[in-house]
């Protein structure tokens, strides 16, 4: 409701424009008796362009019209009458209205707060986080108030000239009629003609006279009403280069950074609010040169007005074209990798299509997909034909407006690529590398057919083939932080190790890498040295496996991750016994081991567990596979390991249920399960030999063989490790005395929860 107040308190134009939001489709009374409700709703959760929200929009809207008929109800008393007779017929009209098209009622709401936010930003000068708005934004709008000034004194000054060029024509018709006498006084006695001659050719002198004077005072009139339209002109082109060349490019930045993680591209209304004001000032400029046209051309006078009014109203239309195609913009991304045979949205939207009146003849809106090469030679105009790459289907749409928010819009909901034609690749270039675009066209008329624009929305093909790799670890720092939804990213640590890997370095310092730049061979072409993988694959397999299995423990700052063999051999060793820490496999894509510390009866080693992947999470967890091993007993630098991972253990296995109980897995590193001593110390083996662990019990617990995985100083190999489910389901399904033995660096054991057999 807090913004319901504020925006209550708007004055003047913001007031205004606050209350031309409302209307049939959405009274101002339902927003004041519901705006606490109304702003408690999770209306952006909605997504417009997915149909199968619809039924959750359809919740919302129920929802509403049962609290509006409550408030309804409410009322009670004389006074309270005619409001509630109100308020269900208001109740009743949002039903028939959006029952159908319930998205359109969010999408409705949702225009109707931002616009409220926006509005009471600007008009308080504070955003709703408490931000102060930027200088550039009070700049425009100051632009704008100055452009307003301007062009509402051409205007003026143009009906001063309309009104003055007027009078110049009645008094110059007065003269044609005066000489029209002077004709007509032969047919007069000779002393009457005299006499009449005498007075018209006075009058005529003084209007003759008049006209002189009133004619250079119009060519003055026109002159100085060029140079202020010159004036204008020059600032609408500062202003449009500002919102244009500036924050719309910015905006679109901004969208293809969401798309590697980066915050979601906000303020398109505000950019769609500044494009509107500029389209309705260069519009009234252009109408005022062509009544300057006009004028001129209906009454001729010597001079230079002609050409200039010709080159003002070529500069105009070059404006408002500028303004047209520019402001033709994909909303809503294709996604990056498209696949055949596999359904996929956009949304295009045309800034300026309601001002312009461009939705009373509805565009369509076609899409084609083309190669980069194609698309370079449509961006430097070396080809006007959209030649197209492949075929979508579904790929014709008419641009719908929607009056609730005022926005001209091509929904493309259903496309599909049927098909893809592949060009020659160069040299190294994989598969992968090919660039296509969708290139999205269509054809707009302005002013009745008066203008008409062909336009094409799509992004250039911008790809360098080095970066700083300052901007590299911004954009990877981008890519993380999205996919743990969490403000925790990479540290300046995670950047220098990130570092070390890309350019094979063992520098420490950040500096030696501030001026580095990185090649696309470098980040994803070439292998690491002695690995089969690339950096960026190396990189995105821990993305992957973070943010399916381990983004709490990253989030509660459980795992270093980013730390190298000897680094971690370095920290612990200067640790007690049992000091252990989560780092990144080097040697395994999308691998995580535990390496921890133990005492040796010649010397303390630093242990590697074989790497855990996102196959064997989806067996046990790593919080469960933690508390399995009893030798770990500190994460790094200093914390009891149940502090960080109890509250993510697996709850206790119930009671056998009709006579069954249910095996657990459990893991087991065989060089460290010794029975722990009744001082709760663990033992710890030696590791030069794995010998076989016995235990006092019956229930087929199994002893190691000798082909120990276990190392101090190395990784492991993927190879050797077993694959637990096949074996798993073997074991099930034998007799306990069938049970084998078997070892591994990383052992998953079942152990039976009962106390004899049947």
């Amino acid at each position: 409701m807090a913004m319901w107040i504020q925006a209550q308190q708007l004055q003047g134009e913001a007031l205004h424009q606050m209350q031309a939001l409302y209307g049939q489709h959405f009274p101002i009374e339902v927003r004041h008796y519901l705006a606490q409700w109304i702003e408690c709703q999770l209306w952006d959760s909605v997504e417009l362009d997915n149909q199968a929200e619809e039924a959750k929009a359809k919740r919302l809207l129920d929802n509403l019209v049962a609290e509006l008929q409550k408030k309804a109800q409410l009322q009670g008393g004389e006074d309270g009458f005619l409001l509630k007779i109100k308020l269900g017929h208001y109740a009743n009209q949002l039903k028939s209205t959006y029952d159908r098209c319930p998205l359109e009622l969010v999408r409705c709401i949702k225009h109707i707060l931002h616009s409220e936010q926006r509005l009471v930003q600007e008009a308080t000068n504070v955003s709703v986080k408490g931000l102060i708005l930027s200088q550039r934004h009070q700049q425009i709008n100051q632009a704008f108030e100055e452009l307003r000034l301007a062009t509402q004194e051409t205007e003026n000054e143009l009906r001063k000239l309309q009104h003055s060029q007027e009078y110049f024509i009645i008094q110059y018709q007065e003269n044609l009629r005066i000489q029209a006498q002077l004709s007509s006084l032969s047919s007069l006695p000779p002393a009457e003609r005299t006499q009449r001659e005498t007075t018209l050719q006075t009058k005529r002198a003084t209007v003759e006279a008049w006209l002189t004077r009133e004619a250079s005072t119009l060519q003055k009139y026109r002159l100085d009403l060029s140079e202020q339209h010159q004036k204008t002109l020059s600032l609408l082109r500062k202003q449009q280069t500002l919102i244009l060349d500036e924050e719309l490019i910015q905006w679109k930045r901004r969208q293809q950074l969401a798309g590697n993680g980066g915050p979601h591209e906000g303020g398109l209304d505000v950019l769609q609010s500044w494009c509107e004001k500029l389209a309705d000032l260069i519009w009234q400029n252009r109408q005022q040169i062509r009544r300057c046209e006009h004028l001129t051309q209906q009454l001729p006078l010597p001079g230079p007005m002609e050409e200039l009014l010709s080159k003002l109203n070529a500069d105009i239309t070059d404006i408002i074209s500028a303004l047209v195609t520019s402001t033709f913009i994909i909303e809503k991304q294709p996604p990056q990798v498209l696949k055949t045979q596999t359904k996929f949205a956009a949304t295009v939207r045309l800034l300026v299509g309601g001002k312009l009146n461009v939705h009373m003849n509805p565009p369509q809106v076609k899409a084609v997909i083309v190669s980069e090469q194609q698309a370079k030679a449509l961006l430097k105009n070396k080809s006007t034909h959209s030649e197209s790459s492949g075929e979508i289907l579904n790929n014709n749409c008419v641009m719908e407006y929607h009056q609730a928010t005022g926005t001209l819009s091509a929904h493309f909901r259903n496309m599909s690529l049927k098909r893809i034609k592949r060009s020659d690749r160069r040299g190294a270039e994989s598969v992968t590398e090919e660039k296509f675009t969708v290139l999205f066209e269509s054809q707009f008329s302005v002013g009745g057919n008066e203008l008409v624009f062909h336009v094409k929305g799509r992004v250039p093909f911008i790809v360098p083939d080095k970066v700083q790799w300052p901007q590299l670890c911004e954009a990877l720092d981008m890519k993380y932080k999205a996919e743990m939804h969490s403000g925790r990213g990479l540290s300046e640590d995670n950047m220098v190790f990130l570092a070390q890997k890309a350019f094979t370095s063992s520098s420490n310092n950040p500096e030696d890498f501030r001026n580095m730049t990185i090649s696309w061979a470098q980040f994803n072409r070439e292998s690491l040295p002695g690995r089969n993988f690339t950096f960026w694959q190396w990189f995105d397999g821990v993305v992957e496996l973070m943010k399916k299995h381990l983004k709490p423990h990253w989030n509660d700052g459980a795992i270093l991750g980013f730390v190298n063999k000897q680094q971690a051999q370095d920290m612990l060793l200067s640790k007690p016994n049992g000091t252990f820490l989560l780092r990144f496999s080097d040697s395994e894509i999308g691998g995580i081991t535990i390496a921890w510390v133990a005492e040796n009866p010649n010397k303390r080693l630093v242990w590697n567990l074989l790497p855990y992947t996102t196959k064997d999470f989806s067996i046990r967890s790593l919080a469960d596979r933690i508390s399995d091993l009893n030798h770990l007993l500190f994460l790094y630098p200093d914390r009891p390991k149940g502090e960080v991972f109890a509250k993510y253990y697996t709850p206790p296995l119930s009671k056998a249920v009709d006579g069954y109980v249910k095996p657990q897995i459990k893991q087991v590193v065989p060089e460290f399960t010794n029975p722990e001593p009744s001082g709760g110390t663990p033992t710890f083996m030696d590791q030069t030999a794995s010998p076989s662990v016995s235990h006092p019990n019956n229930f087929g617990v199994y002893p190691s063989m000798s082909d120990t995985m276990l190392d101090a100083d190395g990784d492991f190999d993927l190879e050797d490790t077993m694959d637990v489910a096949r074996h798993v389901e073997e074991l099930l399904r034998r007799p306990m005395s069938m049970l084998p033995t078997f070892d591994r660096g990383r052992l998953l054991m079942f152990s039976p929860r009962f106390s004899g057999f049947r």
